[in-house]
């Protein structure tokens, strides 16, 4: 190793170690499943904010974002931000507080499938059983995405062989989360969040100043066309249009059925504090993506002469742009911002996915008497299992980071958004209804993946969550007999006062 290398291997391990000794703190504290999975719903507005934030965006906002906005311009990158940025407020407004209001009511649920079951009184478990296999198949996915960002990282920065850089990654992931549950990720999640908003917006002003400021800046990427820098004009050659936008703004629609960012909500001490919550994370997500988005297009003008010829190579746009501009050991910190990206996210992935197989499917069907600890237990080696499929899926170093995060993105938007939803505002949303529209939802996302070519480029989400909606309502609607007692639970959460 280099002397570059030596001092940015110190800030690495400066950081890792805050984040596992965190873990070990924590651990100290998880006494029971509540705490392992929802930090016994103690979570303050800050820590809530900027955790929800931080496993939100991933490794997809510091290399994925850039990259895209480098590689073909503003216009998807920021239509898809805007999405991004409206599905976030309204999940925030709607969702948020009528969440932590039922899951409490609803017999106190700590996992989305209990809350399913619980909604909608279902003795069969079959709602539990079904939303459980959706919860690992889709975060195995996202996980990787993780892992792959921290792998291109340790690559990128120590000229690492790829595979040893992503057990590398994975191992420090993997150790924090298994000591100390929930209340680790959201105190890491915290500082991670705070770490990647700070390199962001640094990193995004300073590459544009010593660019030669705005006007110059701008001008120089006009050579690119004015496509590159007008997300309302369509690139030469290309005909991306009202399909490809509504697509891009479809990512909106994923917000309504993630897991890891529900489980936040559930987890805030109080719903007085959500308003103040979503105004911390609105401030954070808006200023983030803007300078995501400026980091990508600068970076075309800024590393020259260096230059990515593939979106894949360009979502490395953040890491030479921090290694240009700041000292070997800030910058070295500041990298972290990407590890801590994939870490907030996996980690808050691997938690969610360990309390769907443990609480859902070991402790609701296969050993009902199961202790806390007992339980506990299996999430642990839950979470070391998918740790193990995901790292298989994040072999191909050559894989698009904003790929990846897509299809895992719409796998849960359409098979769960439309339900969340439905239990939540609609009274007569049933069992059936649920799981028809979790089922439809998520073949339409996998066959609609497959096949391309006109209204097929649509992004899968968007007919996803459509057909799913569909099949909420008519599914719901030919239960000629749903349980009163539904109605009567329904008709009290409604009544309760925020």
């Amino acid at each position: 190793m280099n002397s570059y290398q030596i001092i940015t291997a110190l800030a690495f391990a400066i950081y890792l170690g805050l984040m596992l000794s965190i873990g070990f703190v924590t651990y100290k504290k998880t006494k029971s499943t509540s705490d392992y999975f929802l930090g016994g719903r103690s979570i303050g507005p800050w820590f809530t904010a900027l955790s929800a934030e931080a496993s939100d965006m991933s490794g997809w906002l510091l290399m994925g974002l850039p990259g895209l906005a480098y590689f073909s311009g503003l216009q998807e990158a920021f239509w898809t931000a805007v999405g991004l940025l409206v599905g976030t407020y309204l999940n925030w407004l709607l969702v948020a507080k009528r969440m932590r209001k039922y899951t409490i009511h609803a017999k106190d649920s700590i996992t989305i499938p209990e809350f399913l079951t619980n909604r909608f009184h279902d003795k069969s478990k079959a709602l539990q059983t079904i939303s459980s296999i959706i919860i690992l198949m889709f975060f195995i996915v996202y996980t990787a995405s993780g892992f792959l960002a921290s792998a291109k990282l340790f690559t990128a920065v120590f000229g690492l062989n790829y595979y040893i850089a992503l057990l590398l990654g994975v191992a420090v992931i993997l150790g924090y989360t298994l000591l100390g549950g929930y209340l680790a990720v959201v105190a890491t999640d915290f500082l991670q969040g705070s770490l990647m908003f700070i390199a962001l917006i640094a990193t995004g002003f300073i590459a544009l100043i010593l660019a030669g400021g705005p006007a110059h800046t701008f001008n120089e990427l006009a050579q690119f066309g004015r496509h590159f820098i007008n997300p309302f004009i369509t690139p030469p050659g290309t005909s991306y249009g009202f399909l490809q936008i509504l697509s891009a703004l479809a990512w909106g629609l994923g917000y309504f059925g993630m897991p890891h960012i529900l489980v936040r909500f559930m987890s805030i001490r109080s719903n007085a504090e959500v308003k103040t919550s979503r105004r911390i994370a609105m401030v954070w997500v808006s200023l983030a993506m803007a300078a995501a988005l400026l980091v990508g297009v600068v970076g075309k003008v800024f590393l020259v002469p260096l230059v990515y010829e593939s979106q894949s190579a360009a979502e490395a746009v953040f890491i030479a742009s921090m290694q240009k501009i700041f000292p070997t050991f800030i910058a070295g910190f500041f990298l972290c911002a990407i590890l801590a990206a994939s870490m907030s996210t996996a980690d808050s992935q691997l938690l969610v996915a360990s309390s769907a197989f443990s609480k859902d499917v070991y402790k609701a069907l296969l050993r009902k008497d199961a202790s806390d600890k007992e339980t506990l237990l299996v999430s642990r080696i839950t979470v070391v299992t998918i740790t193990i499929i995901a790292i298989f899926l994040a072999m191909d170093p050559n894989s698009s980071i904003f790929d990846v995060v897509s299809y895992a993105w719409a796998g849960f938007g359409a098979t769960f958004g439309p339900v969340i939803l439905a239990s939540l505002f609609w009274r007569r949303a049933s069992r059936n209804g649920a799981i028809a529209a979790m089922v439809s939802g998520g073949l339409t996302v996998v066959i609609w993946k497959q096949l391309s070519g006109g209204l097929f480029d649509v992004y899968e989400l968007l007919p996803g969550f459509i057909i799913a909606s569909i099949f909420m309502v008519i599914f719901s609607l030919l239960e000629k007999h749903p349980d009163p007692k539904m109605f009567e639970e329904f008709d009290a959460y409604m009544a309760i006062e925020d």
